[in-house]
């Protein structure tokens, strides 16, 4: 009697949707999933008043306009542009960080509406977030400690964990080799700013999302390459096809 077997074979379009579907999120923090306010153009201020930068000056006009444009980026980068030599840039970014830190410790800081509820459907369905910024590894940790978000994420990371911020593709490339993702298509970046944009760009990301919580508009994410531009990262699941099992989760959902 001959034994009937059925082959299947792994198609094309199998192996393409396999290496397509997201397996992991990197979200920005401050504009985000973080509410801003403000924070970053007011600790900025500070920082550039204790560099001798009159506020209200042309000066300070300037400087504030660069700010705004480069959102996103690594905040030591941001001063090493506006004030040259690295000895300044260096003072400015310690005045800029604990500037920011009093206003964090005075309570103006809070995650955005359902940014903590997209965290963890996101990972209830299997899919790893990683949570990425342009501040310190120290900025980083007061903000987390404010929200009670340490075990928010699977993974955090600043520009000093990852050789380079933005624009660079260096976070992105980082949490996709930490968390052991097999494919750069296999990952979702979604952030408030160009620069968000352009690193997911950089880096291969199947998905690139731009919300419209924080720093730049829809024209600006689009231009710099948005894939999906979203109202707040609360749509990110939808977008990246997360949705739980019903009475099943990872275990590392929002706590």
């Amino acid at each position: 009697m001959t034994e009937n077997r059925v082959t299947r074979t792994t198609s094309a379009a199998d192996t393409t949707e396999a290496a397509t579907r997201v397996r992991l999120a990197v979200l920005d923090m401050a504009g985000t999933t973080v509410a801003d306010g403000g924070l970053v153009e007011r600790a900025f201020g500070a920082a550039a008043e204790r560099l001798g930068v009159e506020p209200g000056s042309a000066e300070h006009a300037a400087q504030l306009d660069y700010v705004r444009a480069t959102m996103g980026e690594s905040k030591i980068s941001v001063f090493r542009c506006l004030f040259g030599d690295e000895e300044r840039a260096r003072r400015a970014n310690a005045a800029f960080e604990q500037a920011y830190h009093d206003l964090v410790d005075d309570g103006h800081c809070a995650p955005l509406p359902g940014a903590a509820e997209a965290i963890g459907t996101l990972r209830e369905s299997g899919i790893r977030v990683a949570l990425t910024t342009g501040f310190s590894r120290a900025t980083q940790h007061r903000i987390l400690e404010a929200l009670g978000w340490h075990d928010v994420a699977d993974l955090t990371l600043c520009p000093a964990d990852a050789g380079r911020g933005r624009p660079y593709p260096d976070m992105v490339l980082t949490a996709l080799l930490r968390t052991a993702t097999d494919d750069v298509r296999q990952v979702a970046v979604c952030g408030d700013t160009s620069y968000d944009m352009l690193t997911g760009r950089r880096a291969g990301a199947s998905v690139v999302a731009g919300v419209l919580t924080g720093a730049h508009t829809r024209e600006q994410l689009a231009g710099a390459g948005a894939t999906h531009v979203l109202g707040s990262v609360a749509e990110l699941p939808a977008v990246v096809g997360a949705v739980p099992a019903a009475g099943t989760g990872t275990g590392g959902g929002v706590r």
